[in-house]
């Protein structure tokens, strides 16, 4: 499991006093994810999921919750955050910033059709569109400075092709980063295994913890990296064409989107290929992790340089 910090049973008994949502039944550690620790709770009023907060701050969190607070009262399917008997949605638990939410019902596709790409890319679009009343602010945390910083720490690992693959990527994104581009709340990590489903519908999207305002558009450009990519990297025109499609039904991409489309793609491989690097060669000390294997991104993002896929 991905298990960072140890929570007993009679821990988060203790600990679940605080809360209106009654006494422990059940604690389980969730073995997806590599960033926070998380655990299943069943309780005698239902099943939350308890998040601790391995990479983030306490004066961070707030815009991740409120923006998950924001977008469940605007009927996005998304974890909804469970204030404690202070109205507090963030606690501390075994020293480490803490929050229960709902858990939600369904489970990840790891084949997707373009069925389940259209859904994808209505929520998305639904996500955008909710986000524009949020007030919240935070520069995406994994923008062009944290690729700049990962860059400089991995290449050292790195043999001479890879490093100068991902030199000239960066500099390519330099001169590319002042598009004039619509930005709100994204994502940022709308990957196969953050989108629940029961069936053909979406239960649930979650993980909102690499969320931040960026372009929209780069958040449709890390969604279709992964839902409609092929082993190779190569997109699967059919399922890319069913999510950018749903999309733009309620969202409409500006000319200038259009126009970037081939860079904002560039940009979102750019983004996973670094962090994969970065949990592949610089590990945090965990129970057990899951770094997944860096070599996807990087074919992602060779196929998105000579072979991008039309917007439109």
């Amino acid at each position: 499991m991905s298990v960072f910090t140890r929570v007993t049973a009679d821990e988060l008994s203790a600990w679940l006093k605080r809360y209106a949502i009654g006494t422990l039944v059940d604690l389980q550690g969730i073995a997806a994810g590599i960033e926070n620790t998380n655990y299943f709770v069943s309780t005698s009023h239902g099943r939350f999921v308890l998040t601790l907060f391995e990479r983030l701050n306490a004066a961070e969190l707030p815009f991740y919750l409120n923006l998950m607070a924001h977008l469940a009262r605007h009927g996005i399917p998304c974890p909804a955050p469970i204030a404690d008997r202070g109205d507090r949605y963030l606690g501390t638990l075994n020293g480490k910033p803490a929050t229960f939410v709902t858990c939600l019902p369904g489970a990840p596709v790891s084949s997707p059709q373009p069925r389940h790409c259209e859904r994808v890319g209505a929520i998305l679009a639904d996500m955008h569109l909710a986000g524009r009343g949020y007030n919240g602010k935070l520069e995406n945390p994994r923008g062009p400075k944290w690729w700049r910083e990962a860059a400089r720490k991995v290449a050292p690992f790195l043999d001479g092709a890879r490093r100068e693959l991902l030199a000239s990527e960066l500099e390519f994104q330099a001169r590319h980063r002042t598009l004039d581009l619509p930005r709100g709340p994204v994502h940022a990590d709308l990957f196969r295994d953050n989108v629940l489903f029961e069936g053909d519908r979406i239960g649930g999207v979650i993980d909102f913890y690499f969320a931040g305002i960026d372009a929209l558009l780069f958040d449709v450009a890390v969604t279709v990296n992964d839902w409609c990519v092929d082993p190779a990297g190569e997109i699967d025109p059919g399922r890319a064409m069913a999510l950018v499609a749903a999309y733009r039904r309620a969202r409409e991409f500006t000319r200038v989107e259009q126009e970037g489309w081939p860079v904002l793609l560039r940009a979102a491989a750019l983004r996973f290929w670094l962090s994969r690097l970065y949990d592949f060669y610089l590990p945090r000390a965990g129970e057990l992790t899951h770094a997944h294997d860096p070599e996807h991104f990087r074919r992602v993002l060779e196929a998105r340089r000579t072979r991008p896929f039309p917007l439109v």
